[in-house]
């Protein structure tokens, strides 16, 4: 019986926190990695700020080699001037994926909370909750971007299981 093993990198895409989770799946077992957070300062110009979440994106991507990633889609919610920095995070989080020629899933918030929950209208705590059981982790992983960015890894393995 031969083994098919994929390593995915959740993303979870903000300006001020960037959050990421490295899970890997064999055969439909998950096996949690490694999770973590990009922090960079308000008080920074925000092209050195995306350029920082680019070069620690790209160390990530050397250091855990993922051979697919996944990350939240934006969500447009009253205040469209707040999502624009977060789309530029996207934009440079996008472009070091591609340039490593790993394949990108995006799903929005709602499929994420289904996926992992079993309902779209599922809050913070009961995805952070799930995210936590799933995994076989002790304590819910922070901090919640983290958390969101292994939420949309465990997404990515469920529509590969389904598909």
């Amino acid at each position: 019986m031969s083994r098919k093993s994929r390593r995915i990198i959740g993303i979870d895409p903000g300006l001020a926190s960037t959050g990421w989770g490295i899970l890997d799946d064999t055969d439909g077992k998950i096996a949690y990695i490694d999770h973590g957070v990009v922090t960079t300062k308000a008080d920074c110009p925000r092209a050195d700020r995306l350029f920082f979440i680019l070069q620690c994106l790209r160390s990530l991507l050397e250091k855990y080699k993922p051979t697919e990633a996944a990350i939240e889609t934006l969500y447009f919610g009253k205040n469209v001037t707040s999502a624009i920095p977060v789309a530029e995070a996207r934009g440079v989080i996008s472009a070091a994926i591609a340039e490593k020629n790993i394949p990108l899933h995006e799903f929005t918030p709602n499929a994420i909370k289904a996926s992992v929950v079993g309902s779209a209208r599922a809050d913070k705590k009961q995805v952070q909750e799930m995210v936590r059981i799933i995994l076989g982790l002790e304590n819910i992983p922070k901090p919640d971007h983290a958390s969101d960015a292994l939420g949309a890894a465990i997404c990515a393995i469920n529509k590969k299981m389904i598909n």
